[in-house]
């Protein structure tokens, strides 16, 4: 029996993938849930589990291909080995995790090669016969983009969330096309081998970039993503932020006598961020707003309380969730948070471990930030930034100077629906459950 492999869908604002890496060939034999490829999207890079047992019997999507959520990139012939034997060779020169298609004729040295045709069937063609995938769709109407007039960069003309950004940055900075004479003077991005982010393109003239010595990297498709969607974010909620302070001197202790006996029955460190997520769960459920999403003209107020934690990797960064977090015990909790951290690292999140977040705590701190002012993760409409945790000469009781163990916070809130009021009395929630820390951590 054929079983299709479809791109998953990890988060739900994300509405394409790349692939990045196949991890196996066509006529190799794959067990149910063995990494079978790797994708990469604005939130996540991550290696997908086979959906089923049998023999990888063709690979339709090749490696660098964006394809939207839910599009067929392999079929797996469930029926055993049997089917290892029959499965066609790659044709000599080939890659094995190209698609099955045609070899396209050898172009004349000099000439570019022809686009495959575009297929007679496109899912993503509209009724005026313009080819988009869904999100691009959405992202033009919350845009008032024409996608008419938009000249797709695809095949066969396809519009992609590039063209319709450069579209919105176009719009909005009004910018012209430099002069010919201008362009000469300087590398185009093209020339250099430079991908610039979608919505950058016209925001700074090559003359400013390309000049004296310097060295090009090319931007991993991770990166972009994450661009793309912090650029999206600042577009679209008006930021606004709120900064409080903490003593944490009282958790601070407590952690240091209960890191020891935490870790021998849990079998995991004691950090402090379960002291934070602790402390947002409630504040979140006295403050509904804050846990919340915008959908045009309507607010949607989730019963749920899901916190995405943001991990940082090497290529850049990942929010996977902790759902339930209010429902949670407090070891429960750092448990959580730990095994999240640690997958993430390793590429083994699973898709539903990233989607459904309704607030979002980052922590620079543990780089030694003194705070951070975070973009929103969208579509959530608030995010903290937690700060360095450290010790500083307080005034405290009867004006007495004290050493003490603070942390700075910053709440970055969309600014459509939380206002100022709301936000510092969040804020005041989070300090007051902190400084009066009561709950057993063991």
């Amino acid at each position: 029996m054929a079983v299709d492999v479809v791109m998953p869908q990890m988060g739900e604002s994300i509405f394409e993938g790349t692939i990045i890496k196949w991890l196996k060939k066509p006529g190799e034999k794959v067990e149910r849930d063995e990494p079978l490829f790797e994708i990469s999207t604005d939130k996540v890079d991550a290696e997908i589990p086979a959906p089923a047992a049998g023999v990888l019997r063709e690979i339709k999507i090749a490696e660098g291909q964006t394809v939207p959520v839910k599009t067929v990139v392999a079929i797996i012939d469930s029926a055993g080995a049997a089917a290892s034997a029959s499965a066609p060779a790659a044709p000599k020169g080939q890659s094995a995790a190209a698609p099955a298609a045609q070899p396209a004729a050898k172009p004349s040295e000099g000439a570019r090669p022809v686009p495959p045709a575009a297929p007679e069937a496109d899912p993503g063609q509209n009724r005026e016969g313009i080819r988009s995938s869904p999100l691009v769709r959405r992202l033009a109407r919350e845009n008032n983009i024409n996608l008419a007039s938009v000249r797709g960069s695809g095949i066969g003309g396809r519009i992609s969330k590039d063209d319709v950004l450069a579209a919105i940055a176009a719009r909005s900075s009004g910018a012209r096309q430099p002069h010919a004479a201008a362009v000469t003077s300087a590398p185009t991005a093209a020339a250099a081998g430079v991908s610039h982010p979608p919505g950058q393109e016209t925001a700074v003239s090559h003359e400013r970039i390309y000049f004296g010595r310097y060295d090009v990297q090319a931007m991993s498709v991770m990166r972009q993503r994450i661009a793309e969607h912090m650029v999206l974010s600042k577009r679209v909620s008006p930021h606004v932020y709120s900064i409080d302070e903490a003593d944490m001197t009282h958790v601070a202790q407590l952690r240091s006598s209960a890191k020891d006996e935490f870790e021998k029955r849990h079998a995991t460190k004691l950090t402090f961020m379960p002291f934070f997520v602790r402390a947002c769960a409630e504040a979140l459920r006295a403050f509904p707003v804050v846990n919340a999403s915008v959908d045009g003209s309507n607010v949607v107020l989730h019963s749920e309380i899901n916190i995405g934690i943001a991990v940082a990797l090497e290529a850049g960064l990942i929010v996977p969730v902790v759902k339930n977090a209010g429902e949670k015990t407090f070891a429960d909790l750092q448990v959580a948070i730990n095994d999240l951290a640690e997958r993430a690292r390793g590429k083994k999140l699973r898709p539903d471990e990233v989607q459904e977040s309704t607030f979002s705590i980052t922590n620079p701190g543990v780089f030694g930030g003194l705070m951070g002012m975070p973009v929103i993760n969208q579509p959530n409409a608030a995010i903290l930034a937690i700060g360095a945790i450290q010790k500083r000469p307080v005034v405290v009781e009867e004006d007495a100077i004290a050493v003490r163990s603070m942390v700075y916070l910053v709440l970055s809130y969309d600014h459509r629906i939380v206002d100022g009021a709301i936000a510092h009395q969040f804020m005041g929630r989070i300090k007051q459950r902190l400084e009066t820390w009561n709950e057993a951590v063991l």
